[in-house]
């Protein structure tokens, strides 16, 4: 059955890489975006360690000052049981002050590991930390240099580029041939409303004339 998880880990995990290989060559900003992300994960998941790891040299102090001062309470209770001549109550304050002055040297012990783990974490946190920073800084440079590729790219498509810039004269090319035949419909409307105008003011002139002769 592991064999199985395991062949079914590593196909998807291979067909997560292919993916990836996609996508660096089609959008190398997006895969570095995704692998930010994870880095961001990653970290998120140390500082917790870190915090845990404080919480645990914290409970190892309490625990060593306790064992410690245990360990002294008994010693006097030793003293007092000693003047006082009770032999079995003294050798039991013994064994109890043995027990925690033992306990108190573990803990000692586990606190002085606990605390320089603690410090390691801590450096390496650090360290991750300032290098998250600096890929995301590197990353703001690429995404900086694919802008002003793509619009220096943009630019000079409409600068330089031939058929871009031809595009755009035959347009206006067209605007005018446009604007030509509308003024030229526009005039040959305006003649043609002046000569039926002109031509029916001299049927009326003509008219009247002959109206004035015959009456005459």
């Amino acid at each position: 059955m592991s064999n199985l998880f395991t062949r079914i880990k590593n196909t998807i995990a291979a067909d997560v890489h292919e993916i990836l290989d996609e996508k660096e060559q089609k959008n190398p900003i997006a895969l570095l975006n995704q692998y930010l992300r994870e880095c961001e994960k990653e970290v998120e998941k140390v500082r917790k360690l870190v915090e845990r790891q404080y919480l645990l040299k914290e409970e190892f102090t309490r625990e060593h000052n306790e064992a410690r001062q245990l360990a002294d309470k008994r010693k006097y209770q030793v003293d007092i049981a000693a003047k006082a001549g009770e032999t079995e109550l003294m050798n039991f304050a013994i064994e109890e002050q043995t027990h925690y002055e033992e306990r108190a040297q573990r803990l000692k012990l586990s606190l002085e590991q606990a605390t320089s783990n603690l410090y390691d974490l801590e450096k390496k946190y650090e360290e991750m930390k300032h290098k998250l920073k600096d890929m995301h800084i590197k990353r703001m440079e690429l995404m900086g240099r694919e802008n002003m590729t793509r619009a220096n790219h943009r630019m000079n498509q409409m600068l330089d580029g031939n058929s871009y810039t031809d595009k755009i004269d035959s347009r206006f090319d067209e605007m005018d041939r446009y604007l030509d035949r509308l003024e030229h419909q526009a005039n040959s409307q305006y003649h043609r409303n002046t000569i039926d105008s002109r031509i029916a003011q001299l049927e009326k002139e003509i008219k009247n004339a002959e109206s004035r002769s015959v009456s005459q």
